[in-house]
Order: C-alpha cells, then sequence, then structure tokens
C-alpha cells in the first residue's frame, strides 16, 4: 500500500522538475553548513511559499553530511484527524512527485507494547506535516527509510519513549514538524515566536504552550530526549509568512534548529 500525495501543487510544485529546482533553490539558500550530520531538526510545514526558505536553511546546511541517513523520524501534529496518543502507518511507501520513500516496517515491532501507540490511517492520509518535508529530505538523500508519525492528544513523555525506542546513533536523523504562532499581527508574533526560540534553546519543554508551536508535543518529546542525552541546540532560522509572502495583518512563524550530540 502507498501513501499517495495530498497537498502536491498546493503546498508546493507537483511538477518533479519544478519542485527539484525550488528544493534546492532553498537548500542554497543555507548560511551554513554542518561537517556532522545533526542528530534532529526543527522544521517549519507551511506552504513552500512561506515557509520553503527556513525549512531550506536547516536542510540545506545538511547536504554536505546527508550521505549517512539510513532512517528518519519524522514527526507532525495532527491537523484534520482528532485522536488520541500517536499514529503509526500500514503504507509502505509514502510517494512525493520526486518518487517513492519506503516505510521502515519494523518501528512497529519496536513500539508494539505502547498502548497509545496505534496505526490509524486516517492520520495520515490527508497529513502534510509530514509529506511537505519529504522533497527535502529526497534531495539530501535516495537511500533512507521513513518512520512517519502522527502525534495527537499526548504527552511529550510518550514521544520521548518513541523516540528512545526508534533512534539509531549515526543513522538516524529525527525531523519535528512544526509551525509556530498562528494568526497574530507581525510584531506581536515576533515577540511570541523569540519566547519560543528561547525555551527550546534552553531546553524548557514545559515552557512551550499551545499557542506557541502547533507541534509543541513532538517539540517536547524531543527536547526532553535532548536534555538526558545532553545534546545542544542551534538556531538556523528565525522568521515569519509576513518576512516571506504574506501580509504583516496576521501571520504565521516558522523556525528552524539543530539538535546535535556532544563530541566524544
Amino acid at each position: 500500500m502507498q501513501r499517495l500525495p495530498a497537498v502536491a501543487g498546493l503546498f508546493y510544485p507537483d511538477a518533479p522538475d519544478v519542485l527539484s529546482d525550488v528544493v534546492d533553490t532553498y537548500m542554497a539558500a543555507a548560511e551554513h553548513s554542518f561537517s556532522q550530520l545533526p542528530t534532529a531538526i526543527i522544521a517549519p510545514h507551511a506552504g513552500y511559499v512561506y515557509s520553503g526558505p527556513v525549512a531550506g536553511s536547516v536542510y540545506g546546511a545538511c547536504r554536505t553530511c546527508s550521505s549517512g541517513i539510513r532512517q528518519v523520524i519524522v514527526l507532525s501534529p495532527s491537523h484534520r484527524v482528532a485522536f488520541s496518543g500517536c499514529a503509526l502507518t500500514d503504507a509502505d511507501s509514502f510517494v512525493t512527485p520526486l518518487g517513492s520513500v519506503p516505510v521502515d516496517r519494523s518501528a512497529r515491532a519496536r513500539l508494539a507494547d505502547l498502548s497509545d501507540v496505534q496505526v490509524l490511517e486516517a492520520a495520515h492520509a490527508d497529513e502534510h506535516g509530514i509529506e511537505v518535508h519529504l522533497p527535502f529530505l529526497q534531495r539530501l538523500s535516495d537511500s533512507f527509510h521513513l518512520v512517519p508519525i502522527v502525534v495527537g492528544d499526548a504527552e511529550g513523555e510518550l514521544v520521548e519513549t518513541i523516540l528512545f525506542r526508534l533512534w539509531q546513533r549515526q543513522e538516524s536523523l529525527i525531523v519535528v514538524s512544526s509551525d509556530l504562532s498562528h494568526y497574530l499581527p507581525y510584531a506581536a508574533a515576533r515577540q511570541l515566536d523569540e519566547q519560543t526560540a528561547h525555551a527550546i534553546e534552553e531546553g524548557r519543554p514545559s515552557d512551550i504552550e499551545r499557542d506557541q508551536a502547533c507541534g509543541r508535543i513532538p517539540m517536547q518529546g524531543l527536547l526532553r530526549m535532548a536534555n538526558r542525552l545532553g545534546w545542544t541546540t542551534t538556531r538556523l532560522d528565525l522568521r515569519n509568512s509576513g518576512d516571506s509572502a504574506g501580509s504583516k495583518d496576521q501571520v504565521v512563524g516558522y523556525g528552524a534548529w539543530a539538535l546535535t550530540e556532544a563530541a566524544a
């Protein structure tokens, strides 16, 4: 079973050549370059015209060290379906205009005893929060398996448990998919997003509230894990739709961060 694109032609171009060019352009504009692949990243999931440059800032920084990626765990909040816990899928692959990404089906076995983790195709069918990251990942690597997880009504502790079970050092990239503030005036959004950025960078997951990030639960789980393992968080970008392609009357905030292990 394949999970087919739900937002191609809406959130991003559906023509393969155009999509490749757009993604490559966003990544080429990245101001940073990592010598070692981050352990995890946080990046936005809006339409590319709005958040693509911000996502490109962190994906582009990974271009020179992406050959070792074997597994990508993408956690997105649920935008369309209400449910408790976290949702996996029975799909064998996720399809984008750039091709098919195989799903790491072994992940289900490692989470089988967690009662708050279920297979729920409805949570994945129309969800854009995972899909919009895939073209960026496909332009980084053609040899990874995907673990797509949609997070519903859950706690950060559950996400932390899931990540500890799935993460494979030096082979896994964790991607937390999240936008920041929603529909505030430009100045108010910048102020709130800066507060959120400091909470992320200072490892304060409980300080990220509902109105600060739609993906706050995946963020909280990742930050709990990062605190336990001593990871370092680096800001790559912090902007909003008023900076990219929208009005400043009501904006959506976007940020990009990379989390790295301490040097051995």
